[in-house]
């Protein structure tokens, strides 16, 4: 499949604007031009089922890919809608700013997930997108996306289905704060990565852990301390091996069967 050329916008300031004015793409791998990736059924759930000239249209949806450094935001509560990102390397954490200023880490997001919905009901960003590594995304028009299911049932299924798993996913994370222990938390979260990872083609076992425990505790409701005390004794039973921010998870079966032990 043609992928057609499409201009590389890089950010280099703290301060995003939702559609940025394109710039000449950078040299690249020996390639003059920067071109769209095709997307592909593994790497975007929009894509299944489609047919070749819905999974063009669906190629050409892109508008700019949009590069960031490590710890610069994408979007900003309050930030008017116009797009969903789907993110083609790197890794993403949504944050939420409490009432009395405290900052709630949301989400965790990884290479071939699309972050954004939060804007959707309101047309205003709910939370904050911040990169957690160097990342780049790709930006798909919301108004696009809309006119493209209004023409196409099937493109239109799969974009319902990927907000409802949105919806799943953050009903998940509150019965896991409103349910488990300390531990069964952490384990819990470990063993979604695991999930996720291994579904993109990744080790299930060994991962870089991209936020600090600092970030998990406010992911999963608890004191940095206590999150600290967890790896430690998760390490101390055996059930995992933590170098620097590399996790090596050992006992796949007894940090299931701790989290089990909750339901």
């Amino acid at each position: 499949m043609q992928a057609a050329a499409v201009v590389q916008t890089e950010r280099t300031c703290r301060d995003f604007v939702p559609t940025p004015r394109p710039r000449p793409a950078p040299h690249d791998t020996g390639s003059e031009q920067a071109t769209r990736p095709a997307f592909r059924p593994q790497d975007l759930s929009l894509m299944e089922g489609l047919d070749a000239q819905t999974m063009r249209q669906v190629d050409e949806l892109v508008t700019a890919r949009i590069r960031l450094r490590s710890g610069h935001t994408l979007f900003r509560t309050g930030d008017h809608f116009t797009s969903l990102y789907w993110i083609r390397s790197g890794s993403f954490k949504t944050v939420s700013v409490l009432e009395d200023g405290y900052d709630q880490v949301g989400g965790y997001h990884m290479p071939g997930e699309i972050i954004g919905t939060d804007g959707i009901g309101t047309d205003r960003h709910g939370c904050q997108a911040v990169a957690l590594e160097d990342s780049e995304v790709c930006a798909l028009p919301f108004e696009r996306i809309e006119a493209l299911g209004r023409q196409n049932s099937r493109f239109q299924r799969n974009l319902h289905r990927l907000l409802s798993r949105e919806i799943v996913r953050a009903r998940s994370v509150m019965m896991l704060l409103g349910t488990m222990q300390a531990d069964q938390r952490l384990g819990a979260f470990l063993l979604d990565l695991s999930q996720r990872y291994q579904e993109r083609g990744y080790s299930s076992c060994e991962f870089v852990l991209r936020m600090t425990r600092s970030e998990i505790g406010s992911y999963l409701g608890l004191k940095l301390e206590t999150v600290s005390r967890a790896f430690s004794r998760f390490q101390r039973e055996g059930l995992l091996r933590v170098e620097r921010r590399v996790v090596k998870l050992l006992d796949l079966s007894s940090l299931k069967r701790l989290v089990d032990c909750s339901h």
